[in-house]
């Protein structure tokens, strides 16, 4: 039996076989209550005669074996385990930190595949398990990449006011575009180069799979740094290419041509020429500050919940700075002119895993290059150490420390961050793929020296890792310009359907975006849409009292559907937050209720109970995915707000309202006396809207106009809206019946009503085949999209039918002119034949005149029924119509029109 509180060396041998593997154990002296460990999982291997690998990871210590524990992805070991609070598995207080953004730039969809989905998760743990989470999230603000960005936009702007001439503009671009081709030319030679040996590395790992393993991924990881810097280069010689296109024509608007297509390149040159004088430190927060705003304004329109805690680099810098002494002190850091480097090597001398989380990168140049590993400088004493501190530079913020002036290296900060705020234990650590090394694996290192002291040798318990959101076959990323911006994706789709499209995907698995998703993301949010509505008008005035409440075999098979759905659900997001599951169960139900209102169309039918249970149960699973409001969105008393839902007269007016049109629509139908229809508006008016305390007064000008019977009453304005929609459409039937108007108009302004009017209102109407239609409320812009897309629907098929009968019709004109075209009978036949009877036409004499008899005569008919058998489609044509060529060519003409008319 195995220890939660023992710890495991890993390393995966043969993916997908289980070994056993039970022992009991201590940690530091203490005793820890034994269970049984998923076989396979943990276990020591050596990968190579001169290498070895180590999955490292302290399983929490829990009271007992779980029944149905709650299963996470865990980056640690790369396998789902039971998630156990540090705190003690009976509790429900968690801490979770939360690898924020580096604020240079605005955020894309990449960001979103982070923040987003993590959210989700976070909802299900503390709105479905209850947990109760500490987030803290950091935002970087002094970074690298922040630091060249705010100068290069700094040096670029003024640059661009310097009044240089468009000439000397496109030189300096043209300059700048060739030096960035060539750089990454080079690189991605270095790069196929170190893929070779990694390559090599496999071949030479021989029967050993476990090695083979961990080499492929090093290779396919190199693979991927190949092609984004192939990607760079590509896009370098576009913008090459782009820049010699435009064309100078004098005026001033020429540079900034230039700039656009060469900006990023030419500040790029800028800054390695004029970078080290940028000193003024507001050039440099401004930066960060600016897209900080943009980003949380970004995360509340994706509805994001915000952390409880947000920590700034800028802000905890005397933290930072206590924090590297510390490690200083411990000996796994040291001092090395101005800068602060941690000393990998002695950290694993003191007992500690360096690389826990991607092991098989350790040591690998061009997979640090995305931190700040800089493997040529001579002032580390082994190429896996990184900074902790970096001395100053010209053209960077400072802050004095004990090293001298300097700057945070890019991990320190958030080991620091995180320790000050939660300590030297947390239960879960999030961030994206790509940051599993270097970053998170530094993050990892510098905890663990910081508190060598107090024995810690694992910092975080649970690391869990999104997957990329890819595009056209690479990572969305900033530096491979291949990104979408938030922004711009919430311009397609809206703030729901990306948090579905995110809730119908693994976490943890690589993602693809691309517009073609819209059309699927709007049929689900239309499933659900369509779901609420439904059971609000099953359940609409269902009167519980009044209705016989026995079960019937139907209702017992939905309410089973209920129960299975809820244990369905249950069973997907104890593993591993599976969401895509957890849906795929609540559209089995959605279908489920769907079939059984279909069998309970009859008033009463349907057990209103009933449908409110499922109906609950699919929001309450909604809300926890954040795809509908949950109630601790919105603190305190929520007053709803606008729609017939606030207002307790609005369904009553719009029952009203929809019978009223019922009617009149049916009379159209039967073409019914104008005496009728007019009838149906007295009723309304003397009647239904009497009954709900409206008196209509009709006018000498045919408007009416209406007040409430109860001066002392008042209705919403959402009910007033409503109730003068319905005395204009009263208006509009009454002029009809006096008018006597032909039924397809009625019909007509029943259509109107539905598509225009009640649009307008936010109320779908939808009709039913048995004449009495369905109103329920939704987004009046959704309505008109769908609208217009059928409308576009529409056009498109009356185009393709015009298009195909044009081009029938065009064929048989060219088939018709063209037999026109051809010479007589006879004169096709004069090279055999001389003579032809004058009634018949058929060949009489042959070529020298001799009278055709016998097999000739039947031969010459042959060869005159062939030509004529040719021509007889129009000679069939011409018997029926004389003039029937010129009037296809009309007919040609009058499809052209249309066609033509359609394109307008």
């Amino acid at each position: 039996m195995l220890s939660f509180g023992a710890v495991f060396g890993v390393v995966v041998r043969n993916i997908g076989k289980a070994r056993a593997l039970t022992k009991t154990s201590s940690i530091l002296g203490l005793q820890h209550t034994t269970l049984s460990v998923i076989p396979g999982h943990y276990n020591n291997q050596t990968m190579a005669a001169s290498t070895k690998v180590t999955r490292e990871w302290y399983p929490p210590a829990a009271d007992g074996a779980q029944t149905a524990p709650l299963l996470l992805y865990n980056s640690f070991v790369d396998e789902k385990v039971p998630f156990v609070p540090a705190a003690g598995p009976n509790s429900k207080q968690i801490t979770w930190y939360a690898c924020g953004p580096t604020v240079y730039d605005v955020a894309h969809m990449g960001h979103a595949r982070n923040y987003l989905s993590f959210d989700i998760v976070r909802r299900v743990l503390e709105d479905y398990f209850g947990y109760n989470c500490l987030m803290v999230m950091n935002v970087t603000d002094v970074d690298d990449k922040i630091i060249l960005r705010a100068r290069r936009n700094f040096l670029l702007a003024q640059y661009r006011g310097s009044g240089k001439s468009a000439q000397e503009v496109k030189g300096f671009a043209a300059g700048a575009l060739q030096a960035a081709v060539a750089k990454q030319r080079s690189k991605v030679e270095q790069l196929q180069g170190q893929v070779k040996t990694a390559e090599a590395e496999v071949e030479a790992a021989g029967d050993d799979k476990k090695a083979a393993t961990f080499a492929q991924r090093k290779v396919e990881d190199l693979q991927e740094a190949v092609k984004g810097e192939a990607l760079k280069g590509r896009q370098a010689e576009e913008a090459l290419a782009a820049l010699e296109a435009v064309p100078l024509t004098g005026v001033p608007a020429d540079v900034d041509a230039l700039l656009a297509v060469s900006g990023d390149y030419v500040a790029e040159a800028l800054d390695r020429e004029l970078g080290a004088a940028v000193t003024d430190p507001s050039v440099f927060r401004g930066h960060a500050a600016k897209y900080e705003r943009e980003f949380l304004e970004d995360m509340d329109a994706l509805g994001c919940r915000r952390p409880d805690v947000l920590t700034r680099v800028s802000e905890y810098i005397p933290e930072i700075i206590a924090y590297v002494q510390r490690i200083i002190d411990n000996g796994m850091a040291y001092a090395s002119n101005g800068s602060v480097y941690f000393d990998t090597q002695n950290f694993k001398s003191c007992g500690h895993t360096y690389g826990k989380l991607n092991p098989w990168a350790v040591g690998s140049a061009a997979l640090a290059a995305e931190g700040e590993s800089n493997f040529e400088t001579s002032e580390k004493r082994s190429p896996q150490d990184f900074a902790l501190w970096k001395a100053a530079k010209p053209g960077e913020p400072v802050w004095e420390s004990p090293w001298g002036l300097g700057r945070p290296g890019w991990h320190i900060e958030c080991s620091a961050m995180a320790s000050s705020i939660i300590g030297s234990r947390l239960d879960i650590h999030t961030g994206g793929e790509d940051l599993r090394f270097p970053h998170h694996d530094n993050e990892l290192a510098q905890a663990e020296a910081y508190y060598h002291c107090d024995g810690c040798k694992q910092w975080v318990n649970y690391f869990l890792h999104c997957g990329h959101l890819h595009i056209e076959g690479l990572k969305m990323s900033k530096s491979l310009k291949n990104f979408i911006t938030i922004r711009e994706a919430l311009s397609t789709f809206n703030a729901r359907q990306l948090r579905l499209m995110f809730v119908l995907q693994p976490w943890n698995k690589t993602m693809l975006y691309g517009e073609q998703s819209r059309a699927e993301m709007k049929a689900r949010e239309a499933q659900l849409k369509n779901f609420f509505q439904n059971v609000d008008a099953a359940v609409r005035g269902a009167d519980v009292n009044a209705t016989e409440q026995r079960w019937t075999p139907e209702d017992f098979e939905l309410n089973s559907r209920i129960g299975a759905t809820q244990t369905a659900v249950d069973a997907a997001l104890r593993d591993n937050v599976n969401t895509p599951a957890a849906m795929e169960a609540l559209s089995d139900l959605i279908k489920a209720v769907n079939k059984y209102l279909e069998k309970k169309q009859e008033p009463g039918a349907a057990r209103p109970l009933l449908l409110r249970k499922a109906a609950a149960y699919v929001t309450r699973i909604l809300s926890v995915f954040g795809i509908v409001e949950a109630p601790s969105d919105r603190p305190g008393f929520t007053e709803a707000a606008g729609g017939a839902g606030s207002d307790a007269a609005a369904p009553r007016f719009l029952d009203a309202f929809t019978a009223f049109r019922d009617e009149v629509r049916a009379l159209g139908k039967a073409k019914a006396d104008p005496r009728d229809v007019a009838a149906v508006c007295d009723r309304l008016r003397d009647q239904t809207l009497l009954e709900l305390g409206v008196q209509l007064v009709d006018g000498p000008n045919g408007k009416s106009s209406w007040r409430q019977a109860d001066p002392a009453s008042k209705l919403a304005a959402n009910t007033c809206r409503y109730v003068d929609a319905l005395a204009a459409f009263r208006d509009e039937v009454r002029l009809m019946a006096a008018e006597a108007a032909e039924p397809r108009a009625v019909l007509a302004a029943c259509d109107r009503l539905r598509d225009e009017t009640m649009v307008e209102l936010g109320v779908r109407l939808e009709d039913r085949p048995d004449g009495k239609a369905v109103w329920k409320l939704d987004d009046p812009a959704a309505m008109r999209e769908e609208i217009a897309a059928r409308a576009a629907a529409a056009a498109s098929a009356a185009r393709k039918k015009l298009e195909g009968a044009m081009e029938r019709k065009v064929k048989e004109l060219e088939k018709m002119e063209g037999l026109a075209a051809l010479p007589p009978v006879q004169a096709v036949l004069a090279d055999k034949y001389s003579k032809f009877d004058e009634a018949s036409g058929e060949p009489t004499h042959d070529k020298e005149g001799k009278l055709l008899e016998g097999k000739a005569k039947d031969k010459a008919r042959k060869d005159f029924e062939k030509a004529a058998k040719v021509r007889e489609p129009l000679t069939k044509k011409l018997a029926e119509d004389p003039n029937c060529l010129a009037a296809m060519r009309a007919e040609v003409e009058e499809l052209r029109r249309q066609l033509q008319a359609l394109s307008t």
